[in-house]
């Protein structure tokens, strides 16, 4: 297979996939697009043998497999040329200069679901949202280019952190029906919250406990703000084209936080998202450079 046919098969996992993040990768020049849908689809297969029905050992298995594969692209090795997305990555890693081996850190924060993982303070929770999501900014970092690499590293990471926290307040009735709770100990008692035991129906089935949870959103989207607001002077340190794509996927998900935040109990009800006129609008906003130039002060800090 060769890398046009392999980028081909990543661009259709990632419009068929991402969701979200789709609005902002079409914003990027082909060559760089094709390469983020490269990172997407591998990253895509690693969050889905986490999320997977698969026992845990048979999952663990599979992300060290996984592991075991992208450290020998980072090595330099051949892969296995009927697989797309490892040819994809191949040609993406030394053509931009790609940390392959931060998919790693993906990997043990997906084996840290697979054995069941809590979270005691939010630092232990940043660890996992530093693994999970941050790598995937670095990631993205080096297909954007990097002028600063440790400075803009640190913004990308913070800014993964940022939409991290987003989901996870996004996906709390759905992530304690899979058996997860990835809110801190720390922070559930400091508000009073007890989730049910796991099996049941509800997380809160009490109306008390439904209304101390309200100001734990709002607490958390607090947080989550700042975490934005670091992460987000990265845009006016890429190019106008890397800066849209990222201003796009981070802006749909800063709209999300406030619609979560403005209605913290719809939460318990289901999975909120936007709709899709308004994720093309924030997109829209990204093109035209609204939020690189907002944040273009607080980068020279």
């Amino acid at each position: 297979m060769d890398a046009d046919e392999a980028y081909a098969a990543c661009e259709r996992i990632t419009w068929e996939q991402a969701r979200n993040f789709a609005y902002g990768i079409r914003l990027l020049p082909p060559p760089k697009r094709r390469a983020l849908t490269a990172v997407y689809a591998f990253a895509r297969r690693i969050d889905d043998i986490g999320d997977g029905d698969l026992p845990a050992a048979d999952k663990t298995a599979r992300l060290e497999a996984a592991r075991v594969q992208v450290l020998a692209l980072a090595a330099g090795d051949s892969p296995d040329d009927s697989d797309p997305v490892l040819v994809a990555l191949t040609d993406a890693g030394p053509r931009f200069g790609v940390p392959l081996a931060a998919f790693g850190e993906l990997i043990d924060g997906c084996l840290a679901d697979v054995n069941g993982a809590s979270y005691k303070t939010f630092d232990d929770l940043l660890w996992y949202c530093q693994c999970v999501a941050g790598s995937i900014g670095r990631l993205s970092l080096g297909i954007y280019g990097a002028t600063q690499p440790e400075k803009q590293a640190k913004m990308a990471d913070d800014l993964g952190v940022a939409l991290q926290l987003t989901n996870i307040l996004r996906d709390v009735r759905e992530d304690y029906l899979n058996g997860r709770i990835y809110l801190p100990e720390e922070d559930l008692a400091k508000f009073g919250i007890e989730f049910a035991p796991f099996g049941q129906p509800e997380p809160f089935p009490d109306a008390a406990m439904q209304a101390r949870f309200a100001g734990l959103v709002e607490f958390e989207a607090a947080r989550a703000r700042e975490w934005y607001a670091s992460g987000m002077r990265l845009l006016a340190t890429i190019d106008r084209r890397s800066a849209a794509c990222t201003g796009a996927m981070a802006g749909i998900y800063r709209r999300l936080l406030e619609r979560i935040a403005s209605q913290p109990s719809a939460v318990l009800e289901g999975r909120m998202s936007l709709p899709g006129g308004e994720k093309a609008l924030v997109a829209a906003q990204a093109l035209a450079g609204l939020d690189r130039w907002k944040y273009r002060k607080g980068a020279a800090q």
